[in-house]
């Protein structure tokens, strides 16, 4: 599982500075006998760097494209590409191994993989190059589940908000007002929403994605993991470049950047993605089209080393969002007797809106299922080296607003449509202190961490067509939270290859929901008195590692993990569905190893996993009387998981290059009473009656994908010396997933295998690129998420096939 803390992922400024420079943790370009068929170990008279985006290259012979099956090797010299001044050392465990910003040992030997130091980091991190971010077409979070094994990244009834499940840990929260078990990080800062790192995917360094138990290093602590996107740094040489990608559906990306000095120590870097169209649902009532993107975003950063021993780095981005979002398609009728859509091609979907139910949330009349958003954010990250302790601190703040709408009944008929209005702040601070040399057998670093949010959220529903309701009403609601935790971690290298490490985080979270108000317009109007909850919990882990031989490693760790509680908050009706749900603890065991059994030729990582839970946080079922079900978070008492992941990275011969990632994940509730939806739903479809069927989901599956599969297979080819040509074919499996607990039949998603090609012709010169794909080859019919509306069980489609071309140029 390459992943992303390690010697060879560029990290954002805000960790200590590189030191010693006798490692090359550059991966060459083949064009040795074992890669390219060339000659073996000959290096060029003259080295290419490449001068764009991504960071350097070393430019070997005819090639641009590295021989690693992750993608570019990231070439540690001064000046050269993106590379950002400073790097993170790993913590947890292990040899503690750094990048190196300085001299590059061109003797070294070559590494036809990425990251080859982290292969001696006791992790189960993938760490995902630019280069695979940009040849599997990710550009947006839920992209990343293509590349990284027991991950799913869904989105929220098709629209810009994710949830995500790693190893089985997550939950489906359509507010968006908790933290989920899955925290998402953009250069360090860590995102309390998901929704907020919207449009932010370009002009990225690389990815990471860390399950398990996390915060005892930096950050927040969390149950599930953390997805951490890295972008590219200003650089201290002047480097620009743009791209354009065209696609089926009149679908358009562009993306540009210049990066370079200003004065001595004061540098740059401004980056800039739009989106347009795409669209490719249909309306077969009137044949309108669904779905065009309308999105621009921008991002700068100015960079300050006042000395060889300080860098200040200021960051800003602004993300505006229009796009339009794909609409749902009933599968079920769950109250009331009109048939179902019949939809001629599963590229079809129905939606309506009435201009009462515009007027009254201020849209223009005839508004499509659609994003009004607007994102916003600054940091800043200060670092310090005083010789013995590296200082670090990040301060950021970031803002959400959002106005979002959706046909959520997936019908002509206005019997659950939805507007909802986000206006949200984050602030979060974060201090580290480290020691500097990271050569010393004892590592350490001790730092904290505080976030403070605020949010208020309004929710327009139109059930004018439903006949049980037939009104237009709307929820509202303010929710305020903060929280401090304190972290250290320190591991400790033994003779004979043996290190230990150990980590302790506490951590106190206190938020409340104020002033909620549910109005039904021309009715009753209902006042909630406030909710608060506070916890107060400590997370900690400990480990033992072993590099038995130069390519094998073996490792062993335990981690407590600590989510805090939160609120349900849609659509209240009573008093009771405010009530707070406990905060979610997880203890996690997990064994792994890391081999190059054949150096530069096979490489094996995997690691095995047990999730013990109490208190999961679960989207359960709450019956209100002669109104109906609805959704609510509440907590499983006792649950469990388990299962393992791996992934292959296979360079047989001469120009091909597999990878492989595969996860497995299994989990049962052991004790969690909670109504049963799909019989409480059968009793109504029998008597017409509501009535709670309460049940206890002991024993029962907890309804992740057990299986999933993603990998690729490159054929890179030289031609004439001067250019090289790349090939081959990507994949992804995902297993069926429950949409309630318990589920069966509609209320299980369907499994689903796409398939996926590339063809990349670029000179040696790697100054650009051109690249034809296919996503989505087999044009297979498959649903991504799925849920219930008022009046209907819905399951969002996924995208069929487009066909694309991209066109890059950098200096």
């Amino acid at each position: 599982m390459p992943s992303a803390r390690a010697a060879d992922m560029p990290v954002p400024v805000g960790s200590r500075t590189a030191a010693s420079a006798n490692v090359f943790p550059a991966q060459m370009d083949g064009q040795t006998a074992s890669s390219h068929g060339g000659q073996a170990g000959a290096l060029p008279a003259s080295v290419h760097r490449q001068q764009g985006g991504d960071h350097g290259h070393l430019r070997k012979g005819r090639s641009s494209r590295t021989a690693s099956g992750e993608g570019e090797g990231m070439l540690r010299a001064s000046g050269a590409g993106a590379l950002p001044p400073t790097v993170r050392p790993v913590r947890h465990g292990g040899p503690v191994v750094s990048s190196h910003a300085t001299d590059v040992d061109v003797s070294a030997r070559r590494h036809d993989f990425a990251y080859p130091d982290a292969q001696h980091q006791p992790d189960a991190t993938t760490r995902i190059t630019s280069e695979r971010l940009k040849e599997r077409d990710i550009v947006t979070l839920r992209g990343l589940e293509r590349v990284a094994p027991n991950l799913t990244m869904q989105s929220i009834n098709g629209t810009a908000s994710s949830n995500f499940y790693l190893r089985g840990a997550g939950f489906n929260d359509f507010t968006q007002n908790n933290m989920g078990p899955v925290l998402t990080y953009i250069d360090d800062v860590a995102y309390p929403y998901s929704t907020m790192s919207n449009g932010q995917m370009f002009d990225l360094a690389g990815a990471t994605v860390t399950p398990g138990p996390v915060g005892t290093e930096h950050g927040q602590s969390d149950t599930g993991g953390e997805v951490h996107l890295h972008t590219n740094d200003p650089t201290d040489v002047w480097h620009y470049g743009a791209s354009q990608d065209i696609a089926s559906y009149a679908r358009s990306r562009s993306e540009a950047y210049v990066s370079g000095p200003l004065a001595k120590g004061l540098s740059f870097r401004l980056a800039g993605q739009t989106r347009h169209g795409g669209g490719w649902q249909t309306n077969p009532q009137n044949g309108d089209h669904l779905g065009d993107a309308d999105l621009w975003a921008l991002r700068g950063k100015l960079q300050w080393k006042p000395d060889s021993h300080t860098t200040i780095l200021l960051g800003g981005h602004f993300v505006q969002d229009n796009s339009e979002v794909v609409s749902s398609v009933p599968v079920h009728r769950l109250i009331g007797k009109q048939p179902l859509p019949q939809m001629g091609s599963w590229k079809e979907a129905e939606w309506s809106s009435r201009p009462e139910f515009a007027r009254l949330i201020g849209r223009k009349a005839g508004i499509k299922p659609s994003e009004h958003n607007q994102f916003w954010g600054a940091d800043l990250h200060i670092t310090h080296d005083f010789g013995p302790v590296t200082f670090a601190a990040i301060s950021a703040f970031e803002t959400e607003r959002e106005g979002e709408y959706t046909d959520q009944d997936g019908t002509a008929q206005s019997q659950a449509d939805t507007y909802r209005t986000i206006d949200a702040n984050s602030f979060t601070q974060e201090v580290r202190l480290s020691n500097s040399h990271p050569d010393d057998k004892l590592q350490w670093v001790v730092g904290a961490y505080y976030q403070r949010t605020r949010m208020n959220q309004r929710f327009f529903f139109d059930y004018t067509d439903y006949s049980a309701r037939g009104y237009m009403m709307a929820t509202n609601f303010g929710m305020n939270q903060e929280s401090v935790s304190e972290f250290g971690h320190l591991s400790y290298r033994l003779p004979h290859g043996v290190t230990i490490w150990a980590g302790l985080l506490h951590e106190l979270d206190d938020r409340s929901i104020t002033g909620l108000q549910s109005q039904i317009f021309g009715g009753v109007t209902r006042n909630f008195h406030a909710e608060s909850t506070a916890s107060n919990q400590f997370a900690g882990q400990v480990g033992v590692s072993w590099q038995m031989a130069r390519h094998a490693l073996v490792y062993y760790k335990m981690s407590k993990g600590f989510k805090p509680g939160g609120f349900t908050a849609n659509n209240t009706q009573i008093q009771a569905q405010l009530d707070p749900f406990r905060p979610e603890t997880v203890l996690t065991y997990e064994a792994g190893f890391k081999a190059d059994p054949i150096p530069n030729r096979l490489r094996i990582n995997g690691a095995a996993f047990y999730n013990d839970f109490h208190n999961q946080q679960i989207l359960g079922t709450v019956l209100i009387p002669n109104y109906g079900p609805l959704s609510e978070i509440t907590n499983a008492p006792k649950s469990e998981s388990w299962g393992f992941e791996g992934t292959i990275e296979a360079h047989p011969f001469s120009h091909l290059f597999v990878t492989q990632n595969i996860g497995w994940q299994r989990g049962n509730f052991q004790n969690f009473p909670t109504v049963n939806r799909a019989k409480t739903n059968a009793y109504y479809a029998q008597h017409g009656v509501w009535k709670a069927i309460n049940d206890n989901f002991g024993g029962v599956d907890n309804g992740q994908p057990k299986l999933t599969l993603n990998g690729s297979a490159d054929w890179r080819q030289p031609i004439a010396r001067a250019y090289s040509l790349d090939i081959g074919p990507d994949w992804l499996y995902r297993g069926s997933q429950a949409i309630t607990p318990g589920g069966t039949g509609f209320y299980r998603l369907p499994p689903y295998f796409l398939l996926g090609a590339h063809v990349t012709f670029r000179p040696a010169s790697g100054k650009w690129e051109a690249t034809l794909y296919a996503r989505n080859i087999l044009d297979r019919r498959y649903a991504e998420s799925g849920g219930q509306a008022t009046t209907t069980y819905f399951y969002i489609p996924g995208e069929p096939r487009f066909i694309g071309g991209r066109i890059s140029c950098g200096f």
